[in-house]
């Protein structure tokens, strides 16, 4: 599953010659071609809608996903589309579908050429300007939904370096699969086509809340209607004797990818530290590059703490088949220039060691303006912090969920870029809480886990299918409810899930066990 890839192979009826409507599955979907494109058909009632069949996100094929209501999803990455405009209304796409002009006649459907998309009014409220601090996930989607909101005051978005694809850092294109010019979000071009200010290579390093302004690392000054903090997370750096060694690195931005890419090349053996995802991301993408790779971590099984001990087995022997070596429950206590020291004194060889031990919400802006801080930044059900007029999205904030009636902050890009597009929505008066169902997927060689839900805990998991056989849904249980659900190889269940979860329909997510 790469970052990009063309669109979907032409398959099923000539569309434009025209199909019986009985062809079409009442509530469902039936992929077929016009104008040599791919379209999927949907019908509802007496209404046929037609939209383009390919996601815009990774390129997945929208005809194997699920219709909700007056959307489409794609079941990769769970983008969202309105099948009315095309637009692409929940991320991970940031681009639309094409629609196309349906007529029914005598018992047919032919699909004739695309709609023109219709303009967007101007939004007739909204802050005289935002300024945006971070150009990240959720700082990227929230300028660019406020333009196709139809937004028109300044926008102004500050980060230290542009808006890049940041989870296929650690994927296809640390592996060597993917180019670099698949990375960037956008080009230049694009944000000063939608007058959108884009400040890269520096800082904000104070926040004043009264008004509204923030201090940059140059010594400048920036003043704005609203502000929008997206400044996300910062890793964990190691505390041990040459931790800060030359041949250590992390990963969180494409600079570093580039630095563990040049590192490699020159390399034969490398170390991960940490069985977090990235982490395992690191050690599969090096392990595609040809190293040899030891993983030291120090709980019992890798993910079992976000994914219980079955799924932490499952990738463990997933890696293990790929030849990377565990070396679990264990810390390093030391780095060298040629190895890492384990307690037991024993030493591996490493020309190269990356570090994904954890990420911390970057608060410190925050702090400084006084705003709220509970192990993240503090927000109502808008997204508005305890300044009026300051915003936070991303790996920073903390909101109230709904479903579980706690306040919760999730580290993942799916969720930083939809609370990205929630913020843009409310400043331009849309009045909308942020009720996402949290998602999120991981990628080992071949193998996609998606995750669905939010379970900070659970007190019993239930396996439906075989994670030996690669084709599973795994429930994460709490006082009886299904809290999240992991999927491996079923993505259609995994929409379906998400959709249960929005209508908070237990028994719908408990079919899905059978």
């Amino acid at each position: 599953m790469s970052a990009e890839g063309g669109d979907q192979p032409l398959a099923g009826p000539d569309l434009a010659a025209g199909i019986a409507l009985d062809d079409v599955p009442e509530g469902g979907t039936l992929v077929g071609h016009a104008g040599g494109e791919a379209v999927v058909l949907v019908r509802r009632g007496g209404e046929v809608l037609a939209v383009g069949a390919t996601c815009t996100h990774y390129s997945g094929p929208l005809g194997e996903g699920l219709v909700v209501d007056d959307q489409i999803r794609c079941p990769w990455h769970h983008a969202c589309f309105d099948l009315r405009s095309g637009e692409a209304i929940g991320a991970p796409a940031l681009n639309p579908i094409a629609c196309y002009h349906v007529e029914l006649r005598a018992g047919r459907v032919v699909v004739r050429g695309k709609l023109e998309p219709e303009p967007r009014t101007a939004a007739g409220v909204g802050p005289p300007s935002v300024g945006i601090i971070g150009a990240g996930a959720a700082g990227n989607a929230a300028a660019e939904l406020l333009r196709r909101e139809g937004y028109l005051e300044p926008i102004t978005m500050l980060g230290f370096e542009g808006p890049v694809d940041r989870p296929n850092l650690s994927k296809d294109y640390l592996a060597g699969t993917a180019p670099e010019e698949w990375l960037p979000l956008r080009g230049a071009d694009f944000y000063r086509e939608h007058h959108i200010e884009l400040v890269t290579g520096v800082r904000a390093v104070a926040l004043d809340a009264a008004k509204k302004s923030v201090r940059l690392s140059d010594g400048s000054e920036r003043a704005f209607g609203a502000i929008v903090l997206a400044t996300g997370a910062e890793p964990v750096r190691l505390a041990i004797p040459g931790g800060d060694g030359p041949q250590v690195h992390y990963l969180r931005s494409l600079a570093d990818s580039r630095a563990i890419i040049a590192a490699a090349a020159n390399a034969k053996r490398a170390v991960v530290i940490g069985t977090s995802f990235i982490g395992l991301e690191v050690a599969a993408s090096l392990r595609t590059r040809g190293l040899e790779v030891d993983v030291v971590g120090p709980d019992a099984r890798p993910l079992e703490r976000v994914l219980g001990p079955e799924v932490g087995d499952f990738v463990r022997a997933l890696h293990e088949a790929h030849g990377v070596r565990f070396h679990l429950g264990q810390k390093p206590v030391a780095i060298d220039a040629r190895s890492v020291t384990l307690p037991s004194g024993a030493a591996l060889e490493a020309d190269l060691v990356v570090a994904g031990i954890g990420v911390r919400p970057a608060l410190a802006l925050a702090e400084s303006a006084g705003l709220t801080i509970d192990r993240g930044v503090v927000t109502d059900e808008y997204l508005q912090t305890s300044a009026p007029g300051i915003y936070a999205a991303g790996d920073i904030a903390r909101w109230p969920d709904a479903r579980s009636g706690r306040s919760i902050r999730v580290e993942h890009w799916v969720v930083a870029e939809r609370q990205g597009q929630a913020v843009a929505r409310n400043l331009v008066g849309r009045k909308q809480p942020f009720r996402a169902v949290p998602f999120f997927w991981s990628q080992h060689y071949d193998v996609p886990i998606n995750y669905v839900g939010h379970a900070e805990r659970w007190d019993r998991i239930q396996i439906a299918g075989s994670l030996a056989a690669k084709d599973c849904l795994v429930a994460y249980r709490e006082g009886g409810r299904i809290a999240a659900v992991a999927t491996v190889y079923r993505d259609r269940q995994s929409l379906q899930a998400e959709a249960a979860f929005e209508r908070d329909d237990q028994p719908a997510l408990e079919a899905l066990l059978r």
